[in-house]
């Protein structure tokens, strides 16, 4: 993997620290979400170890189906008249990810967000995950965890960055290290 110095570079390598502080399988599933979600491999062939993750893995394909739309109708402003088109799809698939229990809190969701449908979300990512962590659908203990792990700063932010995310974790091949080096 390069590296680039300077600003950018450095805000890769804070974007890659940052997901290397999430739990192995927060990384798996958001390394998985993102094949699913921008289509960037086959996900069931390389996700898949048995029949049980395949079907949750054709379940959050079909759900994902709708995050094209969901980037299409991101409001260019904080205008209400745009926002119905947008968020409840965005509640709605940001709830069946909550529901797998694999994001732990506002900061995974977030990371997987923001790369799923692009920096211009960012606004409305804390707005979505609260009401999607708010849905009777969680027992109430992971209710009340998701919605402590959201930071005031994160809920009252008076801004946010238009820079697009430069960290896309991806599938790694485990290397064999019975084999000898070249």
């Amino acid at each position: 993997m390069a590296t680039r110095s300077g600003p950018a570079g450095d805000l890769s390598i804070s974007e890659i620290k940052e997901f290397a502080g999430f739990p192995a399988a927060t990384q798996r599933y958001i390394r998985r979400s993102l094949d699913i979600g921008l289509e960037r491999d086959d996900a069931i062939a390389r996700w898949s170890r048995d029949m049980v993750e395949e079907t949750a893995i054709r379940v959050q394909a079909r759900v994902y189906r709708r995050i094209g739309e969901i980037r299409g109708h991101i409001p260019d402003d904080s205008g209400l008249d745009a926002l119905e088109g947008f968020i409840a799809p965005l509640v709605a698939v940001s709830a069946f990810d909550l529901g797998q229990d694999r994001l732990p809190g506002f900061a995974s969701y977030r990371f997987l967000y923001e790369r799923l449908l692009g920096a211009h979300a960012r606004p409305w990512l804390p707005g979505a995950f609260c009401a999607a962590a708010s849905l009777p659908h969680l027992h109430p203990d992971k209710r009340k965890t998701l919605l402590q792990s959201i930071s005031e700063a994160a809920a009252t932010a008076p801004g946010w960055s238009a820079r697009e995310p430069s960290f896309f974790p991806e599938w790694i091949d485990k290397i064999d290290e019975t084999r000898p080096a070249n």
